[in-house]
């Protein structure tokens, strides 16, 4: 698989390491060691997925994720770091990263996940180029499915790219209910992934956060107390 990846990592030998095996994977690799330079090389050139540590010189990772996803870079981010605590976790998600790996990892099952996180993004903007010119509204809400543009009230909503799989996915089938685990199955695993609840709590909280009026009330994605999520049929 080709792609170019950007490594926001300031350790010499994981870099190194990372990027052995992606090389071998036939990814064209480029890394920045601090977060200071990190923004702007990730924002000034394309990339197909970003690899981003916590722990850097100059900002954060944290930091860098927040400023991407304020720039709309929607391509696939995945922190990589020994920052493991649950409450890291959820915060890198929150800010929307698709992806939260602890170190130590596996070069194999790092490469595995990297590889499913650009092929979904890969067949979700292809979707543009094909004949899907669905338009779907509900009340104040429009979702182009051909250009996979998100507006609510004529105003364009940013979404990365997960959580705009995500909103597909609980479209595909309006005012079903569906399990954390059949989510998860669906957005995030391709074989490497065991289920995660943070990262679908994570990802609804965000989707929420961006297209109800009152993400505290929803109307669109609604909570079914003991069963998962739906989107509202009727809404």
């Amino acid at each position: 698989m080709d792609g170019r990846v950007l490594i926001i990592e300031d350790d010499d030998a994981i870099a190194s390491i990372i990027g052995t095996y992606l090389k071998k994977e036939g990814f064209q690799i480029e890394r920045v060691d601090n977060g200071t330079d990190a923004v702007t090389v990730a924002s000034t050139d394309e990339w197909d997925l970003i690899l981003l540590d916590v722990m850097l010189p100059g900002l954060d990772g944290f930091e860098i994720c927040m400023k991407l996803r304020t720039l709309r870079i929607d391509v696939p981010i995945i922190f990589l770091t020994a920052r493991g605590e649950e409450v890291d976790q959820v915060l890198g998600l929150g800010l929307g990263a698709d992806d939260y790996i602890t170190k130590p990892f596996s070069g194999l099952a790092l490469t595995a996940r990297v590889k499913a996180h650009l092929r979904r993004y890969r067949e979700l903007k292809g979707n543009q180029s094909n004949n899907e010119t669905d338009v779907l509204r509900f009340s104040d809400l429009e979702i182009d499915l051909g250009a996979c543009v998100v507006r609510r009230e004529e105003q364009e909503i940013t979404l990365s790219a997960k959580e705009y799989e995500l909103l597909r996915f609980l479209l595909s089938r309006p005012g079903q209910v569906f399990t954390k685990e059949q989510i998860f199955s669906n957005v995030w695993s391709d074989g490497y992934y065991t289920t995660d609840d943070n990262t679908v709590m994570v990802h609804i909280r965000r989707l929420r956060e961006k297209i109800e009026i009152d993400p505290s009330k929803p109307r669109y994605i609604i909570t079914v107390r003991g069963l998962g999520y739906r989107f509202a049929k009727d809404a």
